[in-house]
């Protein structure tokens, strides 16, 4: 998934997934070699799931 793509499902700005990502709370990234960021589904789905279990 492209940062865009998380943006848009969480609803966010591009600055606060920055801003989480910084802080390390954002999902796992994998930078490519051109310095694209891309996060795996499987990965995304997994840190959602934390925030949902961190939330109960």
């Amino acid at each position: 998934m492209t940062i865009e793509d998380v943006c848009a499902d969480l609803d966010i700005a591009r600055s606060t997934f920055y801003d989480w990502r910084t802080k390390r709370k954002a999902p796992p990234c994998l930078k490519l070699p051109n310095g694209d960021l891309r996060i795996r589904r499987s990965d995304y789905e997994e840190w959602l799931a934390t925030l949902y279990l961190d939330v109960v």
